[in-house]
Parts: structure tokens; C-alpha cells; sequence
């Protein structure tokens, strides 16, 4: 999966369409109709076996073999049964891209030895490297480059959005809706049920090549989320990404994955995704549209407080219940623009409160001197305005008052134009303004949300996070690892309760005071230990796996007794758990029983948080309400890890249990800052213990001496395949400099911002100026962001750091690349103190880095020199790179090859200039 050879299907300068004909049926003579009426400046061929001499005027062959010259763009309309075969053929004759439309309902089915239609397509393209989008795809529409190699049914205007689906009937309506609304896209593609080319690449070639301003996601379903959340992630850095997903109920998910342990409803984890990506997710496809409107239209919020201007009650409180029930805040007039209102006397009903009710006989210049008022309060950050049509002010001249008067306005502006026919001129003006405009108040409150949303997940993806509260040391991992280990070797797929006890007390999370005994006899003995009330557990193969609910929650689990006062109760209690065992479930040996004193008073809240794992998206963080109730409670929220505390603190912040937290609690942020630091805990424990399938902490009571996990559960899986690349903690090493210091070399984390800003403030100009080639003083909050928050997938960054006597850290230096999505290239950039320069800290940084590229694949190492930059190019001829003078550019390219291409388009990658 990569973007390699992509550009044949988006620039082709030649194509062929196989099967296509004049009959008024065949899919191909569509295709090869819209290639003309689109205006394709390239050569055209058709291909059919029935021998036509022309077809619309374009000619035709018989075979592949027969084609004058290799097309860049092979578009396949013939029946599907002979489509391996064919692509087997173009392969060997040198085309380079396949986009195949044909389908069927069997693509999956066996024939034999033979594999399934899909299998064969793959392997036939695998063979000769020959790139393929399909089957059952719509085709891919690029009005830039005068391309329509589709079956669309009308023509698409260009523009600056990019639609990429799976659908090709939605993608057709798609196109409906985009020509009512005025919206052209820049490419328009649909990858259907596509065997090699997925939307992974496809949002790759977008962010890396079109101009696109936006993008338009439609998903039925992922199948690397890895691969999906590192472009998208990418992606929406650049660009603004909105995403809707089919298929969010299980009756209607077609992905046949298997469900995820602990949640419900897998459509969660999406919405975990989607926000840890910074992409705006919607519901419906209409609700895409006015999305995309709002958001490329709108200047970004300072926050989610929203003004109402209307020229009624009625219409005003149904934006209001929208907004109230969508989570976002109605604003409250400042002192000053409550006094205008009542000195301008236009509001009717309610003056100096919002909404701001202009009442029914309102002029469009009562409209104007309510929105200049409204709009210049600083406790607004959008106004929307909705509009009945009356005699006073008709619609289209209301709306054309504020397009004229819109610069008066100091904040954004929504509209709503209520009605059909009046109202059709209103919404096409402010169209035209660029100004958004919905059909009704509730749609237009929906888009301001998914504004309010965007802030929010993008804030998300650039805040910089502070220092973590935990970080686990070799000793920890590697005792926690060897546990795992013996129980895997003994066959076992679970941890015992004393185990798991064991992980979570290295990791940082409290538990209760427990024994574990294994007799009555020793039982008897033990208890004498713990005054007071005791609870006794059984534990055994079938009660220790995580989320294993019980059908009926609201009984207490046979293997529990509480409330046992004395040693000989105790003791009694493990011969009749006991005996329940071996009688309900004699295929289970008990490993243990668990004695705990009862954990009652202190006004507890009982939490449930633990560690999951999806079959696409991997380990999972899930965190709700807990109790023997859990699984009847939608109280669970679910995170991609790694986590920070700032992402953390907005998984809890999204919950039941945080609102009941600063209800009741004594003190709010003592107790979130608590769950905030147990879910980054967690988050530790995934990254670090691999074979970690699932752990469950419930109940966790939280209360004013702190958290204590009362009950849990761990069982262990394969190894885990990780949707955001967590941290690397096996790249860490300490090394001794020249001048004795002990200096450790690590990858950059997004804690490290505070360091990147001193050590910045410490470079002198000249350092500056070489490594970003002009002057930058000072580094913003998206500078810092882009610095420390990486994609390990893609990127890597080491920090040569040193510690103090007194415990604080200096940055002495940072080397980093970014490699293209096929780890053809990657590009490098390095920069040393000043004071710190001939320690051998850049030697050391750029072998380290060498070493790193070269271990994962890549095949060259690049980097741009100021020619007056001499100590970096006197490192460079040193370490082995090439240099050369680059007369467009008057820099020296420096060129080191780490690994030798192992096949021919990676050959032709490498001899092809970098992008």
C-alpha cells in the first residue's frame, strides 16, 4: 500500500477502456462518453473483442496486444470472470494503472485451487507490480486535469474539495447535491471493493498533490488502521477533513469483524478515531454538505457561545432546544451590549437578552443595527440569524442588507432563511456572498456545532500536552514481561488476580489489600490478618477474563462473598466456592481464592476503566461509570492510545462520571486529575506489554484518599498492531560526550515542547538561518506543535538531552526526517547549539539516525545544505553522503543510499527526482 505509480491514474496522458461499445447499455461507451465530453487532452483507445473499428469516433483493438502504445490508464468495463486475466496482461505489456469497474456479487467465492476473483486480481498484480482501483468502483473524476473516467452521471464542476468514498451510488448523489450547492471538487474517486489501491493511498496522493482545500471522507469500513490513521491524521494537519460512516449499527455493518470486547457498539471506536485525527465526523450526507459549507466558509471560533438574531419567538427557541441538546452554550450579552439593546429598543420580547427577538414587522435595517450590536460583544462568538419571510422584509432583501453591511460585522455570521419559495433567492445570494445558510434553524445549530467539534479535535491534535505523570523503567517492563511470558509458556491466556495485582502496583495503580490463599486450612490462618468485614473471591479460569458480564447484572456473582466476619466464616466460605466451582463448572481448576476487607464508606464512586482491543484499531483505553451495572450503563467513552494527559482529560471530561464528579466531590480537579493520570497509566501499560489483550479495573473506587482497584482482570492476546504508533522507548540509549557529560540521545516526545522553546531561544541567528533557511525568531504554538507532536509511522526526531545535578534538562541538539508514505526517501534536518558545537553531539545524532532509516527500510537519506553552511557539509562528506550543487535551488544536496531498491518501481522511484 502506497502511492507509488498513482499519478498514471491522475494525469494520465493516455487511456484505454476495455469493453467499451456503442450499445446504449455498456458500461465502457458511458465511460468512454464522459472521457470525451470531459475533454481528456490525452489519447483515447477502445478495446473490445467483437473487433469494432471505432467507437464514438475513438479507435478500438481487439487485445492488449494490439494497442499502439502502452496507455498510462487502463479503464476495465469488461465482465469480471476474465478480469484477473487481464490485468495479468496489462502488467506484462507495461501499464502501470488499472482502474476496474466491473463487479460482481461473487468477487469472494472459491473456484477451487484457483482462489476467488479477487485473490487472482491481487496476485496478478502483485507479479508485475501494476497498480488497481476496483472492482465495483465508480471511477475517479479529476476536472482540473479535464479527466472523467467515471460512470457520474452528469458533469462535475472544478474546485477545491476532494471527495474520496467507497460508495460509487453515493458518490453519484454526491455530485447532485455538490451542483445544487454551487461545490466543485478537485478529484472525485470511489475505490468500491478495491483489491490493491485503498483510500489510505488515495488520501496520501490527495494531501500530497491536489490543491484541494477540503476533503470529504465517506467509509463503509477500514481494514488498516494503522495506514487509515496515519494519512488521515496528516491529512487534516493541512486541510480541513470531514468524515461519515456507514454501517454504525450492527444490523447494518457489513465489515463481518468480530466485536470488540467491552463496547457495545464498535461505531464508538470510530468516533474515537475520527477525533483523534482532527476530523470532523457527520451523521447524515446531507449534514455533510452543510458541514463543509460552514467550515470553509466560516473564520475559526474562539470558543461555543452562539447569538440568535430572529424576527420571531417561535423559530429563535427551536435553535435554541438544537443547540442546548447538541452540548453547546447560549452566549450571555455583556453589560454594554445589553444597554444598546435597550437603547435601540429592537428587541421585543425579551430586550438585552438573547435571543434578540426582532418581531414580526422587523426591516432588514432593524436586522443590521441588531447584528452590528450583537456582533461586537466579546461574549459572542457567532451569530446566527434566522429569518421568517414578512411584507417588511422579504427575504432576499434582508439577505442582501447583510451582505452589504457584512464588514460592520465583527463576528461569524450564520443564516437561516425559513421557507421554500421566498426563501430559494435569500439562500442563493448568501451562497454567492459566501456567507452560510441553511434550510432551517436546527440545521444551521448542527453546523455550528460541527464547527465547535472541529476547534475542539484539532486543539486536540496541536495542544501542547504537559509532562507526564508516569514513565515505566526497563526494570518495570521487563518484570512485568516475564510474568506474561510464564503464563504463556504454561499455556495460560489469562493472569491470575495476584499477577494482575502485581502489573497494576508496578505501574503505578493502587489496589486493595489482598491475600490469596489456596486452602481452607491456610485460609483459617491468613484471616486472623484483616479485621473486620472480609470478602472472599473465587478465582478461576472462567471468571478471570475482562468484560465477561453476566446476563442478568443486577445478581451478585456466585463466586463472591462478602461480609465474612470471622477466620472460621473465611474458611468456610473457600470450601463452599469450592464446591459451586466443581459443581457448575468442572472443566475450570481454581487457581486461587482472593481475600480483601470490605471496602465500604468514604462516599466512593465506583469507576470501570481498563485496556480492550478491536480487530482493526487495536488496543483500545475504555473508561465509564463501573459496578455490576456497567454493561447496562452508555457511560463508556473509548481512546486510540498513546494518550497525554490533555487527551486524558477530554475522555473524562466526556463521561457521566466526570459530571457527578463536579457535582459532588470536595474537590473536582484533585479527583479528574487522578482518572486523567490513571487512563495515561494505562495508556503506558498497552504500549509497553504488547501481549496484553485486555484488562479490566472494576470496580475502581475513587474517593478523597485517592483511586484503589478493588476487582480486575487480564487476559493476553498476540502481539498488538497499534492504530497511532505509540513511543518508542526501545530507540532510548545513553551515551558519554566528548567533555565527560552522560547525555541521553531519545526520540522526541510531545511533552518536550518547553525544551524545543528554550533550546530555540539559544541558537544564534546564523544556526537558525541554516537550518530553516531564513530567520525565526520565535517559534508559535503551531511551530511547537509540528515539532514535538510526530507520526512515528512516518516521522522520527532524536533529542540529545542532559541532565542536571538539580534534576532539570537541557536540549543540546535534534535531528529529524520525514519520510514519503512508500519509505522510498526520507529527508533530513539537524541543528546543534552553538556553545555545544565540536562535542560530536552532530556525528553522534545523524549515525544514530543513519541507523534508525536503514533498520526500517528506507532506501536514500537526502538533506539541503546552505552552501555557506561549511562544519555541515565537512559532517556530511564525513559520514559517507554525496554532495552536490543544486543550480535551481543554489543549495547542496546531500545524498546518502541506506538500502537497495528490491524491485522496479522502487527503482523507478529512485532514479525520478524527489518530490
Amino acid at each position: 500500500m502506497s502511492t507509488r505509480f498513482l499519478h498514471h491514474f491522475f494525469e494520465p496522458r493516455s487511456a484505454a477502456v476495455f469493453g467499451a461499445s456503442e450499445k446504449p447499455e455498456s458500461l465502457g461507451g458511458l465511460v468512454l462518453g464522459n472521457l470525451q465530453e470531459g475533454g481528456f487532452r490525452g489519447k483515447l483507445w477502445a478495446v473490445n473483442l467483437k473487433g469494432y473499428e471505432t467507437v464514438f469516433g475513438v479507435d478500438c483493438v481487439r487485445t492488449v496486444d494490439e494497442l499502439p502504445e502502452v496507455p498510462d490508464l487502463a479503464v476495465v468495463c469488461s465482465p469480471i470472470e476474465g478480469v484477473p486475466k487481464l490485468i495479468k496482461k496489462l502488467g506484462k505489456f507495461g501499464v502501470k494503472a488499472a482502474l476496474v469497474l466491473s463487479g460482481g456479487a461473487y468477487l469472494d467465492r472459491e473456484e477451487g485451487s484457483k482462489g476467488s476473483i479477487r485473490q487472482r486480481m491481487l496476485q496478478a498484480a502483485r507479479e508485475s507490480g501494476i497498480r488497481v482501483l476496483g472492482p465495483e468502483c465508480m471511477g475517479l473524476i479529476v476536472p482540473g486535469k479535464k479527466l472523467n473516467a467515471s460512470y457520474a452521471s452528469q458533469p462535475v464542476k472544478a474546485g477545491r474539495v476532494a471527495y474520496l468514498g467507497q460508495s460509487g451510488m453515493l458518490a453519484n448523489a454526491m455530485i447532485d447535491w455538490a451542483a445544487g450547492r454551487d461545490v466543485g471538487f478537485s478529484h472525485l474517486i470511489t475505490v468500491g471493493d478495491s483489491v490493491d489501491v485503498l483510500l489510505p493511498d488515495l488520501i496520501d496522493y490527495v494531501n500530497q498533490f491536489s490543491p484541494a482545500q477540503a476533503i470529504l471522507l465517506h467509509l463503509e469500513r477500514v481494514t488498516d488502521a494503522q495506514h487509515f490513521m496515519t494519512s488521515v491524521r496528516d491529512a487534516s494537519r493541512n486541510r480541513l477533513v470531514v468524515a461519515i460512516k456507514s454501517g454504525r449499527t450492527p444490523q447494518s455493518d457489513i465489515s463481518s469483524m468480530p466485536p470488540t470486547p467491552g463496547i457495545a457498539n464498535r461505531d464508538v471506536v470510530f468516533d474515537a478515531a475520527f477525533a483523534r485525527a482532527g476530523v470532523v465526523r457527520v451523521n447524515d450526507s446531507d449534514e455533510m454538505l452543510d458541514a463543509l459549507e460552514t467550515l470553509s466558509r466560516m473564520k475559526p471560533l474562539h470558543g461555543d457561545r452562539l447569538a440568535i438574531v430572529s424576527n420571531g419567538l417561535g423559530p429563535a427557541m427551536l435553535a435554541i432546544d438544537k443547540l442546548i441538546s447538541a452540548g453547546g452554550k447560549l452566549a450571555e450579552f455583556s453589560p454594554d451590549t445589553q444597554a444598546a439593546l435597550h437603547k435601540s429598543q429592537v428587541d421585543m420580547s425579551k430586550p438585552g437578552e438573547n435571543p434578540v427577538d426582532l418581531g414580526g414587522n422587523a426591516t432588514p435595517e432593524r436586522f443590521v443595527e441588531a447584528l452590528q450590536i450583537v456582533t461586537a460583544d466579546p461574549n459572542v462568538d457567532a451569530v446566527l440569524v434566522v429569518h421568517a419571510p414578512t411584507r417588511l422584509a422579504p427575504s432576499q432583501v434582508t439577505a442582501q442588507a447583510l451582505i452589504d453591511h457584512r464588514k460592520t460585522f465583527k463576528r461569524n455570521l450564520l443564516t437561516s432563511w425559513m421557507g421554500l419559495k421566498e426563501a430559494l433567492n435569500a439562500r442563493h445570494v448568501c451562497n454567492l456572498a459566501g456567507i452560510p445558510t441553511y434550510t432551517s434553524p436546527e440545521k444551521a445549530v448542527k453546523a455550528f456545532m460541527h464547527m465547535v467539534d472541529y476547534q475542539r479535535v484539532q486543539a486536540l491534535l496541536h495542544e501542547i500536552p504537559p509532562s507526564l505523570p508516569f514513565s515505566t523503567s526497563p526494570e518495570i517492563r521487563a518484570e512485568c514481561r516475564a510474568l506474561i511470558k510464564q503464563a504463556k509458556e504454561q499455556g495460560r491466556q489469562t493472569l491470575t488476580h495476584s499477577e494482575t495485582a502485581q502489573v497494576l502496583e508496578a505501574y503505578g495503580i493502587p489496589t486493595s489489600t489482598s491475600a490469596y490463599v489456596h486452602s481452607p486450612e491456610e485460609a483459617l490462618v491468613v484471616a486472623e490478618r484483616f479485621p473486620g468485614p472480609k470478602a472472599l473471591k473465587v478465582v478461576h479460569e472462567g471468571n478471570c477474563r475482562p468484560y465477561r458480564y453476566r446476563k442478568h447484572p443486577h445478581k451478585i456473582s456466585a463466586g463472591l462473598l462478602q461480609d465474612l466476619e470471622t477466620p472460621e466464616q473465611v474458611a468456610e466460605g473457600v470450601r463452599r466456592l469450592g464446591d459451586k466451582v466443581q459443581e457448575k463448572f468442572p472443566e475450570h481448576a481454581i487457581r486461587e481464592y482472593c481475600l480483601q476487607p470490605m471496602q465500604r464508606g468514604k462516599h466512593s464512586m465506583q469507576i470501570c476503566a481498563g485496556i480492550t482491543r478491536d480487530p482493526v484499531f487495536g488496543p483500545l483505553i475504555v473508561f465509564g461509570i463501573g459496578g455490576y451495572k456497567v454493561n447496562v450503563l452508555a457511560d463508556r467513552q473509548v481512546a486510540l492510545p498513546p494518550l497525554n494527559m490533555s487527551l486524558a482529560s477530554d475522555v473524562v471530561g466526556r463521561t457521566h462520571a466526570a459530571s457527578l464528579i463536579r457535582e459532588h466531590s470536595a474537590d473536582p480537579e484533585r479527583d479528574i486529575q487522578h482518572l486523567c493520570q490513571l487512563l495515561v497509566k494505562l495508556s503506558q501499560m498497552a504500549s509497553d506489554l504488547t501481549d496484553l489483550r485486555g484488562l479490566e479495573l472494576n470496580p475502581l473506587l475513587l474517593n478523597r484518599d485517592g483511586m484503589l482497584a478493588v476487582d480486575f482482570a487480564m487476559d493476553l492476546g498476540h502481539p498488538a498492531r497499534f492504530a497511532i504508533m505509540p513511543y518508542p522507548e526501545e530507540l532510548r540509549e545513553w551515551v558519554t560526550l566528548n567533555n565527560g557529560w552522560q547525555v541521553e540521545v531519545r526520540p522526541i516526545r510531545a511533552e518536550d515542547a518547553p525544551l524545543i522553546t528554550t533550546f530555540h531561544r539559544q541558537l544564534s541567528e546564523e544556526s537558525i538561518r541554516f537550518r530553516y533557511f531564513h530567520n525565526k525568531s520565535n517559534l508559535t504554538q503551531r511551530d511547537l506543535s509540528i515539532l514535538s507532536h510526530i507520526n512515528y509511522d512516518r516521522q522520527m526526531a532524536f533529542i540529545a538531552e542532559h541532565q542536571h545535578d538539580d534534576g532539570s534538562k537541557e536540549m543540546l541538539g535534534v535531528v529529524r526526517v520525514w519520510n514519503d508514505p512508500d519509505n522510498i526517501r526520507t529527508e533530513f534536518s539537524i541543528i546543534i547549539r552553538d556553545d555545544l558545537q565540536g562535542l560530536g553531539i552532530g556525528s553522534l545524532l545523524m549515525k544514530k539516525m543513519i541507523d534508525y532509516c536503514t533498520s526500517i527500510g528506507t532506501l536514500e537519506m537526502i538533506g539541503k545544505i546552505m552552501v555557506d553552511n561549511h562544519p555541515m557539509r565537512a559532517l556530511m562528506k564525513h559520514l559517507g553522503f554525496r554532495c552536490r550543487y543544486n543550480m535551481e535551488e543554489q543549495v547542496i544536496d546531500a545524498v546518502l543510499r541506506l538500502n537497495e531498491p528490491d524491485s522496479e518501481w522502487q527503482r523507478h522511484r529512485l532514479e525520478s527526482q524527489p518530490d
